[in-house]
């Protein structure tokens, strides 16, 4: 199969031609590429931010997502196949999520419940073959129904789907690296990374597939139409705060199915 060629944009011919000339990207051409690309590091800042805890200051996050552009001018390389905006918005993401990685701002206790929830939907579901109710789940954790409700807004904001942790062992049973490490370098044209990548997505959509009608619903205006908490709460009729509820228990019930899929 014929490699699909990415046609170059206006942008990314005149780092091309600036690199060829000068050998780097000259501060102005830097300073512009930073300004055009503010409302995606704007973008990306807010959509990370609504699971994170109020006390994390956005000016800070912003200020690492430029530092992350900054890293993505310096190493783009037109010859790799990729858009720039492509290859930006990956450094940005990255640079925040380290960042926040280091703050280490979800305490261990918390994540220590979000871990219990995900093992307990995935063995409540495993044991009786079907999706798990929020009563049967409840009841396997030994909680009343509100407190099960209290579980699931206390450990709402962090992942439940934790990428370290499904990233699969190898033959010694240990730990193979870091989830890094599975996916494609930008940099790097390996066709079987590619087919782990799209064997990955299917495994994800059957798993999304797989979903309650309605935690299937949120995760997809979440992720897929963008649309935020309170947005999802005015379509489908129901509270900011029951939308976050659903959005946690469909993480938790992904996490599990993932982590079940892997360690196969």
């Amino acid at each position: 199969m014929a490699e699909k060629t990415v046609e170059m944009g206006e942008m990314e011919m005149r780092m091309r031609d600036a690199r060829e000339e000068f050998d780097e990207i000259p501060a102005p051409l830097k300073e512009e590429i930073v300004l055009e690309h503010a409302p995606l590091i704007r973008y990306i800042v807010n959509r990370i931010a609504v699971r994170l805890p109020s006390h994390i200051d956005l000016d800070d996050l912003h200020n690492t997502g430029v530092i992350g552009l900054m890293d993505a001018i310096e190493k783009y390389d037109h010859e790799k196949n990729c858009k720039f905006k492509t290859y930006a918005e990956f450094r940005i993401k990255g640079a925040i999520l380290d960042q926040l990685r280091s703050l280490d701002w979800v305490p261990r206790s918390v994540r220590q419940k979000g871990r219990k929830l995900e093992r307990a939907y995935g063995e409540v579901e495993q044991r009786l073959g079907r999706q798990a109710t929020e009563d049967e789940v409840a009841d396997s954790l030994g909680l009343e129904i509100d407190k099960f409700h209290t579980l699931i807004n206390q450990v709402r904001g962090i992942s439940l789907v934790n990428l370290e942790e499904v990233r699969g062992t190898n033959s010694d049973g240990d730990r193979a690296g870091t989830f890094a490490d599975v996916i494609e370098d930008v940099n790097s044209e390996n066709p079987f990374a590619s087919l782990k990548l799209m064997e990955t997505k299917h495994v994800i959509s059957d798993t999304i597939g797989s979903l309650p009608e309605k935690e299937r619903l949120v995760i997809s205006l979440y992720y897929y139409e963008d649309l935020n908490m309170k947005e999802i709460g005015s379509i489908l009729g129901i509270t900011e705060s029951r939308v976050c509820q659903i959005h946690t228990k469909a993480t938790a019930r992904l996490g599990a199915k993932l982590k079940t899929l892997v360690d196969r």
